[in-house]
């Protein structure tokens, strides 16, 4: 639920932003005294959520349509940046530390955990914010365990899942790192700092107005494919959960088109409110420690299930094992310590009452552990 939930939330935000270029410099927010409220990214939630009520088939149409688009806005950015490249703009490579001004407990609570543990204090920059950026750049490469949330609608899952997975993660980094290598020739990097710093920054401060607007379009075309993906792999946990028993059953009821609808407009209109309302900064954390936790524990399942039930059958066998799940929950959880207190101290409470969901309801009801209950497996 942090991944996809509030990745939702924080996608749709950003495709507001996009939005707010779109039109003028004019951000669709509207201001309610010192509280902001951004429609445009309700809008979006609102939109997906009914195409994706109406059927898998009809949105994997649109997504498609998007994703092309993205992909030529990508190139775009790829070989028109490069004529604007300089390498004088990648130099500091690792810019010097500098303080945060702040030293009260708000700093202190800013800090990631590494810092804190290894007394490094709040600053910005230096190798302490480059292992800091890391955890928070990671959240550009979630989404592609959404493939294996929607196996059961997929041909042949056990041969193309796993080609999903690894080809999209390979082609996505190979783009991530060229688009990101670009920008950062393009301008300094002190130029897209903030929040408010999008694709179409660089271009603009070049004032290369007919790119600035063809990205904008297009990042809206690309950010909704992702929002849809979110959105789609959230409902299929959830009602998978809920077939169980982990969740209400009432909440697995599909509609005419065999869509779980109820759990598409729960969800929703959850992700609505936080998009509309929470801050984009502390949505993306908690995504990232929420994402990485999950992949430690699917890490050691690996492990403990080879051990623990091997007849099970396998659509997929990980190679190397124990080898790559260690190295998997090595990586991850050393991102998750690069975040920041306040975000571990909200995942902590999160992760409380989750186990106190599954404790007092889940467990009782589910399915498959009253099955293993009765076989004593």
């Amino acid at each position: 639920i942090l991944e996809f939930a509030l990745g939702t939330s924080v996608v749709a935000k950003g495709w507001s932003q996009y939005l707010g270029t779109v039109m003028g410099g004019h951000q669709p927010i509207w201001h309610f005294g010192s509280v902001k409220f951004d429609w445009g990214a309700v809008v979006l939630i609102a939109v997906l959520g009914v195409l994706l009520a109406l059927g898998t088939k009809l949105s994997s149409r649109v997504s498609a349509v998007a994703v092309a688009i993205k992909l030529a806005v990508i190139a775009l950015v790829v070989v028109v940046g490069a004529t604007y490249f300089k390498a004088s703009n990648l130099k500091p490579f690792v810019p010097a530390s500098v303080p945060n001004a702040d030293s009260g407990s708000a700093s202190k609570l800013q800090q990631t955990l590494f810092q804190l543990v290894t007394g490094g204090g709040n600053s910005h920059y230096g190798w302490y914010g480059l292992l800091a950026a890391a955890s928070i750049v990671f959240f550009a490469f979630i989404g592609f365990d959404v493939v294996a949330t929607a196996a059961e609608e997929t041909k042949d899952p056990q041969r193309n899942v796993p080609r999903g997975i690894l080809g999209s993660l390979a082609i996505v980094t190979v783009l991530y790192v060229a688009v990101s290598l670009v920008l950062t020739g393009m301008v300094s990097y002190k130029d897209l700092q903030g929040n408010d710093a999008t694709l179409a920054t660089a271009f603009a401060l070049h004032g290369v107005t007919w790119a600035k607007n063809i990205i904008s379009v297009g990042a809206l075309a690309g950010l909704t494919t992702v929002v849809m993906v979110l959105f789609l792999g959230q409902t299929r946990v959830l009602f998978a959960m809920s077939r169980d028993g982990l969740m209400p059953r009432r909440l697995a009821h599909t509609g005419p088109k065999g869509t779980p609808v109820r759990i598409t407009a729960i969800v929703g209109v959850i992700c609505a409110v936080l998009a509309g309302f929470v801050d984009f900064g502390t949505l993306e954390e908690m995504v990232n420690i929420g994402t990485l936790f999950a992949f430690v524990l699917v890490s050691i399942g690996v492990v403990v299930l080879r051990r623990s039930r091997p007849d099970l059958k396998r659509g997929f066998r990980v190679p190397l094992v124990p080898f790559i799940p260690i190295l998997s929950v090595i990586a991850c959880a050393w991102l998750m310590f690069n975040l920041s207190v306040e975000t571990w101290l909200r995942f902590v409470i999160w992760m409380a009452l989750g186990l106190v969901v599954y404790f007092a309801y889940g467990r009782k009801h589910s399915v498959m552990a009253r099955a293993e209950a009765k076989t004593g497996s």
